[in-house]
């Protein structure tokens, strides 16, 4: 093929791209579309400069992003700082009263301030909230239960009692995107540091989101084998656990999003954050790039 006819063909490519993203642009239009920020995404600089651009493009075009974000490692390398160790039970972090300082500085100062800073370069106008803006995320200590039926404090973390959603509504209204770090207040003042996927799962089902989008480490939904599931319903994965089709591990990576379709969130994805703009792909276009669960 010569020049002109390549170069024909690749913007019949991008014709076709954007032709197709059409049907997507307008079912979706005004609707409030959450995202998980984390993993790979993250801490890769390409990765992270097409994130941006693609929250970008979806609150151009008319939808309204919430960016939810987490920051584990980037808290692990400032503990290491003060010569403290991370202690996890339950793969949930102990968080005494100075690791909770760290945890503070870091997402709410350090990590939220990055991703701002990422969406205003890509030509977006962010806005870094914690939980504790507005009151916004009202939180308590979360105790962990043992096998006998105990229970266990680890510290400063917390479990989501209640999300006033005002101050996102006023944000998105106003034209701006509000990127939320996973910290939320006790009745009495206490900060609590919370897992960021339970943030972005609860936040979705309080606004009423069309979508929850989680960006992983993985394809999506495995089976045993590693072959991507897809099209899933809250009831289909029950019956995939029951027959050891979805196996342990995958478990804990689906719970807050599944806990998000049966609160009534129409779609829930879970997708390969390490595929550049993945957000796009699987929020405009046929293919996607990860596991769909739907509500019903």
């Amino acid at each position: 093929m010569n020049a002109p006819q390549h170069q024909h063909a690749q913007a019949a490519d991008k014709a076709r791209v954007l032709a197709e993203a059409l049907p997507y642009i307008q079912r979706f239009h005004g609707k409030t579309i959450v995202v998980k920020f984390g993993g790979n995404a993250m801490s890769d600089e390409l990765l992270k400069a097409s994130f941006a651009r693609d929250v970008v493009l979806l609150k151009l075009v008319g939808m309204n992003p919430v960016v939810v974000h987490g920051g584990g490692p980037q808290i692990e390398t400032a503990l290491a700082r003060v010569g403290k160790k991370g202690e996890f039970v339950q793969g949930m972090r102990v968080t005494d009263a100075e690791t909770m300082d760290v945890v503070e500085m870091v997402l709410g100062g350090q990590v939220n301030k990055e991703v701002v800073e990422l969406v205003n370069q890509a030509g977006g106008k962010a806005v870094g909230l914690t939980g504790q803006d507005g009151g916004f995320i009202r939180a308590k200590k979360m105790l962990l239960e043992t096998r006998d039926n105990g229970k266990v404090d680890i510290g400063q973390v917390g479990e989501i009692e209640a999300i006033d959603p005002a101050v996102i509504s006023t944000l998105e209204q106003g034209g701006f995107i509000p990127v939320v770090a996973p910290i939320g207040t006790g009745r009495d003042g206490t900060t609590y540091n919370i897992n960021a996927d339970l943030v972005a799962g609860k936040l979705a089902e309080i606004l009423r989101a069309e979508k929850l989008v989680v960006l992983t480490n993985t394809p999506g939904v495995l089976d045993k084998s590693g072959k991507l599931l897809t099209g899933l319903t809250p009831k289909k994965i029950d019956d995939l656990v029951a027959k050891g089709v979805i196996s342990g591990g995958m478990l804990p990576k689906i719970g807050s999003v599944l806990d998000a379709a049966r609160a009534g969130v129409r779609s829930c994805h879970i997708i390969d954050g390490r595929v550049p703009h993945a957000l796009l792909l699987e929020v405009l276009t046929d293919e996607g790039v990860g596991t769909v669960i739907r509500s019903k």
